[in-house]
C-alpha cells in the first residue's frame, strides 16, 4: 500500500511539475546563458552522503577549457582531481583527464588514475534473489544480530584507464580504443582496526562473515578468493547525438563495448570477454526545462570466465566515476543496496523525468536547478555457478532461497544544482520496493546518473 501511494505521489507531483514548466516557459525561455570561454575552474569542499558509505568529507575541484566560447556549453578539454573520505571507511583519490583536441585528427583522449580503498564494501553473494538477506543479522539488538558489517568485505582497487575515441562518420559515430588495467585486493573487514580507539560497548564482535563463510563453504574460488590483477582490451562503437554531454536535453547516446582479458596479457587462468551493450535517449518535452531520460543497458560475460571481484563492476565509455559497481545503490539502483544484484549477466534500466526549474547568474556564472523523478529497475540474467555441495544440508536455507532472481524496483525524487551546465552537483532519495533489497537510500554527488 505505502509503494502504491508512493508512485501516486511521484506521479501526481510531475504532473504538476510539467504544468508549472508549460507555464513558466513562455516567459523565461528569452534569457540567454552567457556563453563562457577559456578556462573556467570549479572548486569545492566534498560534503556529501552515501547509504551505503556514510558521509563523505573531502576536496575536489575540475576546470574546464572553453576556447573561445563558440563550442560552450561543450568544452575542449577538463581536468578533475578528488581526495574524499567517507564515515564507513572508503577513500576516493582520483585523477581525471578528458581532452578532444589533444590529439589531431579529431582523436578524444580521457585517461584516468584511481585507488579506491573500502574497508567495508557490500557483499551479499550472488544472482539476487537467489542468495537471502536478513537485515537482523547487521541490526544490533536484534536477537539474530551478528555483526554490523556482516554482509561487508573488504576492497583495495587500483585502476589505470587510457581510452581513445575517433570518428566513423563524422562525431555522431565513433570507434573506441583502450587499455584498462585493475588490481583489485579482497579480504575480510579487519574488525581490529575498525574498533581501535573506540568503547568496548561500540566495537564489533570478532566473528565470520559472510564473506568469510562464502570462502569456508568454497562458494569462492580459493584462486580469486584474495583478488588479483587484470588487463583488459577495450574496444566499442559510440553513436552519440547529445547536444550536451553533461545534461543533455535532447539526443541519443548508445555504446556497444567489449572487454578482453585475455591470457597473453597476465590474466590466465581468468582469461575471459564481457560485452556491454547501454542506450540512453534524451527528450526534450519543454525546450531547456523538461527532459524524458532513459537508460536500458546489458552486462554480461561472453566468454571464458571472470573472477567474482570485476562481475559488479559496470563498464561504460566514460570513466569519470568513482563508484562503477552495481546493480545497487547510487549508479545504478538508487535505494536498492549496493551489489545487491550480482551475476555473470545483468540488465539494468532507469528512467527519470527532469525539470530545470529555475536557471540564473550568480557571480557571473550561469546556475540552475533542478528536480528530477526516478524509476529504476535490473535483475540478474546471466547466473553466476554457485557450487553449494560442501555446505551442510541443514545450513542450505540459510544462505539460499528457493526463488530464481527476478526484477528489482526503486523510486524517488532528486534535486540537481548545476555551474556552468557541465559541474553538476546532485541529491537522490531512493525506495527498494522490496525488503530484501534494503530499505531506502540517500545519495549526495556529483553527474546525472547517466
Amino acid at each position: 500500500m505505502m509503494r502504491k501511494s508512493l508512485l501516486l505521489l511521484v506521479t501526481g507531483f510531475f504532473i504538476l511539475v510539467s504544468q508549472l514548466a508549460l507555464a513558466q516557459a513562455d516567459t523565461t525561455l528569452h534569457k540567454k546563458e552567457k556563453r563562457k570561454k577559456g578556462w573556467v575552474p570549479a572548486a569545492l569542499p566534498v560534503i556529501g552522503y552515501d547509504a551505503d558509505q556514510g558521509l563523505q568529507l573531502g576536496v575536489l575541484g575540475q576546470i574546464f577549457d572553453y576556447g573561445d566560447g563558440t563550442i560552450y556549453p561543450d568544452y575542449r578539454q577538463t581536468f578533475y582531481a578528488e581526495v574524499s573520505f567517507f564515515t564507513k571507511g572508503s577513500s576516493v583519490f582520483q585523477i581525471f583527464y578528458d581532452s578532444k583536441t589533444l590529439i589531431p585528427g579529431h582523436i578524444r583522449f580521457t585517461g584516468d588514475i584511481t585507488y579506491l580503498p573500502e574497508r567495508a564494501l557490500d557483499f551479499y553473494g550472488f544472482n539476487g534473489y537467489e542468495t537471502n538477506y536478513n537485515h537482523s543479522l547487521e541490526t544490533q539488538g536484534s536477537s539474530d544480530y551478528i555483526s554490523r558489517v556482516y554482509y561487508r568485505t573488504q576492497r583495495r582497487l587500483f585502476r589505470i584507464m587510457a581510452d581513445f575515441q575517433g570518428p566513423i562518420f563524422g562525431q555522431k559515430v565513433r570507434w573506441l580504443a583502450g587499455v584498462n588495467f585493475f588490481d583489485i585486493r579482497m579480504s575480510t573487514v579487519d574488525i581490529s582496526k575498525i574498533n581501535a580507539g573506540k568503547k568496548e560497548s561500540n566495537q564489533l564482535p570478532d566473528t565470520a562473515l559472510l564473506w568469510d563463510d562464502y570462502v569456508k563453504y568454497g562458494l569462492l574460488n580459493p584462486q580469486e578468493a584474495n583478488g588479483g590483477t587484470l588487463t583488459f582490451l577495450k574496444m566499442g562503437l559510440i553513436y552519440d547525438t547529445r547536444d550536451n554531454e553533461a545534461a543533455p536535453n535532447k539526443g541519443i547516446w548508445s555504446e556497444v563495448l567489449v572487454m578482453a582479458a585475455p591470457s597473453f596479457l597476465g590474466n590466465s587462468p581468468y582469461a575471459f570477454v564481457k560485452l556491454s551493450i547501454t542506450h540512453r535517449q534524451f527528450i526534450s518535452i519543454v525546450k531547456k526545462y523538461l527532459v524524458f531520460a532513459y537508460r536500458l543497458n546489458y552486462q554480461g560475460t561472453i566468454g571464458g570466465t571472470s573472477p567474482y571481484y570485476i562481475d559488479p563492476y559496470m563498464f561504460t565509455s566514460w570513466s569519470l566515476s568513482t563508484k562503477p559497481d552495481g546493480l545497487g545503490g547510487a549508479r545504478t539502483m538508487r535505494g536498492v543496496l549496493r551489489d545487491r544484484v550480482v551475476g555473470d549477466g545483468v540488465a539494468l534500466g532507469n528512467i527519470e523525468l527532469r525539470w530545470k526549474f529555475w536557471r540564473t547568474h550568480f557571480l557571473k556564472q550561469n546556475l540552475y536547478f533542478g528536480l528530477v523523478g526516478f524509476l529504476d529497475a535490473g535483475m540478474v540474467v546471466q547466473p553466476r555457478k554457485v557450487y553449494r555441495n560442501l555446505i551442510p544440508e541443514n545450513l542450505q536455507s540459510y544462505y539460499f532461497s528457493a526463488a530464481s532472481d527476478c526484477l528489482h524496483l526503486a523510486s524517488g525524487l532528486g534535486l540537481r544544482v548545476a555551474y556552468n551546465e557541465n559541474f553538476i552537483l546532485t541529491v537522490d532519495y531512493g525506495f527498494a520496493f522490496n525488503k530484501q533489497d534494503g530499505g531506502s537510500g540517500l545519495y549526495i554527488g556529483i553527474g546525472h546518473m547517466f
